[in-house]
């Protein structure tokens, strides 16, 4: 039957920060995590929408403990907002699930195209913030669990226009964030293994979902037909948001995750199905242009890790 989330292990006492908690992937490791005793932090751009998420889950868990936490990954003044009000906590997981998909050319409120700046260099700069509040302390490893997609195979990382300003195409777009994604994941644990820190970094994909995950770019265009595929797609080939989510969830609490790794559906076309570990495209294992996104996103978000030059491998 393979791994479920039956097989979560107690996460009693730990305390767990999901992005993009109330919908979707975010939501469905939420309920879970919730459910199997952990503390989740939801940090979510609309508090509403998180509130109406923690109802949700409270109406299943009645125990749930959850707070909140306004994270817009789009807004860097928001994101230091997040890091300041949780740099007290003692952080076991990070799970940097949020993102956007597919969407029509816009900039984020530092001007970064949107896909690039929320799906990677928001987690890049949160991730960054929260360092120190990681439970590296425990027996067990703190765990940064980053949410890319298989499209990630279709990307590549143009240094000379992170930001789609010459030409955007929005799946190259999404695709380039994607591929940032596993890098960034990859490149974090070198630097982890590298000082000896008590922390793993991974990176996940879902598979084929059924999430509204699917419906953000064409709404934001106002094509009709593309909604209408999009559904018609999500209700005949994608796995449920609940099996999308076993990936994230395998990740932040098995056992025998490994750091380094990358896991997702092993079924069909690695789009459904239980979780395997699986190999990302080549590019996501070039270590010289990880260096360099990770330079470029330091400089570009203004936050420096206190981590040194890797010099382990994966």
């Amino acid at each position: 039957m393979g791994w479920t989330a039956d097989d979560i292990p107690d996460q009693d006492g730990r305390t767990i920060v999901v992005t993009g908690a109330n919908s979707g992937i975010g939501l469905e490791a939420t309920r879970e995590l919730a459910r199997n005793g952990a503390r989740v932090i939801m940090a979510c751009r609309s508090v509403e929408r998180a509130k109406t998420a923690a109802r949700d889950v409270q109406a299943e868990v009645p125990d749930a403990d959850l707070s909140i936490a306004r994270c817009d990954l789009g807004d860097l003044e928001s994101v230091r907002a997040v890091g300041d009000g949780l740099e007290d906590e003692k952080i076991d997981v990070l799970i940097n699930n949020a993102g956007v998909m597919a969407i029509p050319r816009s900039e984020t409120a530092d001007g970064f195209e949107t896909q690039f700046g929320v799906n990677h260099l928001g987690h890049f700069a949160l991730t960054g913030l929260l360092l120190d509040a990681l439970a590296t302390d425990g027996e067990e490893p703190a765990r940064v669990v980053t949410v890319s997609s298989g499209v990630h195979e279709r990307g590549a990382i143009d240094f000379d226009d992170l930001q789609s300003e010459a030409s955007y195409d929005k799946w190259d777009a999404y695709a380039q964030s994607k591929l940032a994604n596993v890098l960034f994941a990859y490149e974090l644990e070198r630097r982890f293994r590298s000082d000896g820190r008590n922390a793993q970094s991974m990176a996940v994909h879902p598979g084929y979902a059924n999430t509204r995950l699917q419906f953000r770019g064409p709404e934001q265009s106002g094509s009709t037909l593309r909604k209408t595929a999009m559904t018609v797609l999500n209700a005949v080939v994608a796995q449920s948001a609940e099996m999308g989510a076993l990936p994230t969830l395998y990740a932040a609490t098995a056992p025998d995750a490994e750091g380094g790794a990358y896991y997702g559906p092993g079924g069909f076309m690695n789009m459904r199905g239980t979780p395997e570990r699986q190999a990302s495209s080549d590019r996501s294992d070039d270590e010289e242009t990880a260096r360099t996104l990770w330079d470029v996103s330091s400089e570009l978000t203004g936050v420096t890790y206190d981590l040194p030059e890797p010099t382990a491998e994966l």
